[in-house]
């Protein structure tokens, strides 16, 4: 799988908190990480949000209540998380978790900075119009 290496971090524990909206995950070097919901979604790995290249991001919004519905395993390396919004195609490998965890305050200010740059609100609905203009015809 590319980006796992030997070196990345696996994780020893992962608890889903329902009521806070949070993904605790515990790896073996000892990091715990509370990652919120609103973040993972927002920074879903799927090309539906990331795009197929720079710049084609998706910017999301209307997430900060998003509920994590179900959380499959992918193979030994990822998960794959379904959330209450109908998002279901992004793969969240453990890399990408340590990442999120690691990364949220900085996470969370670009988050905050592009959509000041867009004139949205976190809390706005999402724009289908737009979202699907961005789309590829394909189903992510």
């Amino acid at each position: 799988m590319a980006g796992l290496t030997p070196s990345t971090p696996q994780p020893t524990a992962i608890t889903v908190h329902q009521q806070s909206r949070v993904l605790e995950v515990g790896f073996d070097d000892g990091a715990l990480f509370r990652i919120p919901f609103e973040l993972m979604r927002v920074y879903s790995p799927s090309a539906e949000v990331q795009g197929h290249g720079p710049g084609q991001e998706v910017l999301q919004t209307g997430k900060r209540a998003v509920e994590l519905t179900t959380l499959e395993p992918v193979g030994n390396y990822a998960v794959q998380p379904t959330f209450s919004d109908g998002h279901d195609s992004g793969i969240f490998t453990w890399e990408y978790l340590y990442f999120l965890g690691s990364q949220q305050q900085a996470l969370w200010q670009q988050y905050e900075q592009r959509l000041a740059e867009a004139g949205m609100d976190r809390d706005a609905p999402m724009n289908t119009a737009a979202a699907a203009g961005g789309s590829c015809g394909t189903r992510h």
